[in-house]
């Protein structure tokens, strides 16, 4: 039975959520306490529910504790079963989470298998779709993971009932290590805002804020076409991919939140990227250490990627990993940002 302390880190979701891939992974049961102990309303909230729910679907789990409000849980695994899902979170919840759940396990069984998934797909503290779609599946690919990504419907808070489907395809030959140490040359800089519900106005303002602070030509700015239906919702995404990794900013428009203060943040974020020679942003320091992790226990060798900025998130998901597998999460700073190294143990 592996312990895990909810509290510890950052002290979020985070921490439930690699506890349970991992136990799914491994087959190790795990017993977390203090859950979501450092959030302003700790506990189960129905988001985290439904990743316990969808990652005891796949495993055929017993489970106690899985209730909202739960600061509690105790997950043992059983079999995994790659084959057809559907996972809902009843609210406007990220259901790109509840897919981060049960990725390892599935990128890992013995059939493809079908995910559908419905709640929110462009949420603040979570990964949107495009993100999981344009920086985080081109590195799968690269372990040898097929994640094809389908987006039906946006789903932005409060109201979500965003739509997506995943289909993932496991590593015909094993998971493959990688280092990632260099962006590469940059090929592809734009952005987009979506505001489904809104005025294009809103669009307009974003776009031509952050195009004039970035130098950008009205052709690297778009507004995609979405159903009106879908929102009320705004979101002003950043893409910047490069020769061997992808970066996406995204900021979200809210209720007294000017068009321009939510450009600046986009901007902000992007000069900070911009601004270091590693390769990966916070984000992505965080996201790939689960897989790249893995793919060093299956293969016995080890590998490193580079990030700009190491934070508490990624630090505490680094000991959640080192409590399950025999591998060793070692960070230094390297130039201007960081470098971890994930080698057996």
């Amino acid at each position: 039975m592996i312990e895990l302390d909810g509290s510890a880190g950052e002290g979020g979701g985070q921490i439930l959520r690699t506890g349970l891939a991992l136990a799914m992974c491994t087959g190790q049961p795990l017993r977390i306490h203090s859950i979501r102990a450092k959030r302003a309303k700790p506990g189960l909230m129905r988001q985290h529910l439904s990743c316990v729910q969808a990652a005891q679907a796949v495993s055929g789990a017993t489970v106690s504790g899985a209730e909202l409000g739960s600061s509690a849980l105790q997950f043992e695994p059983g079999a995994v079963r790659a084959g057809d899902y559907r996972f809902a979170v009843g609210t406007a919840g990220s259901c790109t989470l509840v897919l981060q759940t049960v990725l390892p396990v599935l990128m890992r069984a013995e059939a493809s298998s079908r995910i559908e998934l419905s709640g929110g797909t462009h949420n603040p503290m979570a990964p949107p779709f495009h993100f999981i779609e344009r920086c985080f599946a081109p590195l799968l690919k690269r372990m040898g993971v097929g994640l094809a990504l389908q987006l039906r419907r946006h789903g932005f808070y409060p109201a979500g009932g965003g739509e997506a489907v995943a289909t993932i395809a496991p590593a015909e030959h094993g998971l493959q290590p990688f280092d990632l140490l260099h962006r590469g040359a940059l090929r592809e800089a734009y952005a987009e805002c979506l505001v489904p519900g809104l005025s294009r106005g809103v669009a307009n303002r974003e776009l031509s804020t952050l195009g004039e602070a970035m130098g950008w030509s009205p052709d690297q700015l778009h507004t995609p076409a979405v159903r009106q239906d879908e929102g009320p919702g705004n979101a002003l995404m950043a893409t910047l991919a490069y020769e061997q990794v992808t970066e996406l900013v995204t900021a979200f428009g809210e209720k007294n939140r000017s068009a321009e203060s939510v450009a600046a943040a986009v901007v902000a974020e992007l000069r900070a990227f911009q601004a270091s020679a590693a390769a990966v942003g916070p984000h992505l320091a965080d996201q790939l250490a689960l897989p790249l992790a893995l793919a060093v226990h299956d293969s016995g060798r080890a590998a490193a990627y580079g990030f700009t900025e190491l934070t508490e998130h990624a630090r505490t998901n680094f000991q959640v990993i080192e409590a399950f597998l025999p591998v060793r999460c070692e960070t230094q700073g390297a130039g201007d940002g960081w470098r971890v190294t994930i080698s057996p143990r």
